[in-house]
């Protein structure tokens, strides 16, 4: 039901897009840099690969709504596993949905303000040996907030920076304990990327 109600979000939003005329697009290609809340490790150690698409339509001169389908790497690595050869590090990718609000402060800099709908594509979880059985298993879709600053280099180049944060859990704790907030594990994520428009 998320995964339908998503893509007729995006077919929506392009329909509206393109004929509006006032939409723009392009390639995103960058890197993230991510922890996993929760998993007894701190950091963001681990590096993955972030590519995708993008289109936005202006609502005013200076305000654009935007929309990103992305493929994303995220987990948790522990540099010193060497040290800690049973520790647990995560791997996991995702294709995420964007949408964010784009605010336009100065000619070469904008923020911006979004929710982040995420789909799990593939998960592991390894120690300094072997690949291990995942349990509990991590839930099939992530949902978080995100915000970020975008720097443009040239009128076809963007650099954005942004954080991001699930606002639901991933995966239950392996103990099942839950205490207030905390539900369970949560995907923290740094990202660097840049927007090419076409």
């Amino acid at each position: 039901m998320v995964k339908k109600f998503t893509l007729l979000f995006c077919c929506g939003f392009l329909t509206i897009s393109i004929q509006a005329q006032n939409f723009d697009g392009g390639i995103i290609a960058g890197a993230s840099t991510s922890q996993v809340a929760g998993d007894m490790l701190g950091g963001f150690n681990k590096i993955g690969l972030l590519a995708g698409v993008y289109t936005n339509l202006k609502i005013k001169e200076n305000l654009k709504v935007q929309l990103e389908i992305t493929y994303i790497e995220k987990g948790s690595r522990n540099p010193n596993l060497h040290k800690h050869p049973f520790t647990e590090e995560i791997t996991l990718s995702y294709v995420e949905v964007p949408i964010s609000i784009n605010l336009q402060q100065k000619e070469s800099l904008g923020v911006e303000l979004g929710i982040l709908p995420a789909f799990i594509m593939s998960s592991k979880m390894n120690d300094y040996f072997s690949e291990i059985e995942i349990d509990p298993s991590f839930e099939k879709y992530d949902f978080g907030i995100f915000a970020g600053i975008n720097y443009h280099l040239s009128k076809k180049i963007i650099l954005n920076s942004r954080i991001s944060n699930s606002i639901i859990p991933i995966r239950p704790h392996v103990s099942g304990a839950t205490d207030g907030w905390n539900k369970g594990q949560y995907n923290t994520v740094l990202s660097f990327a840049l927007h090419y428009n076409f």
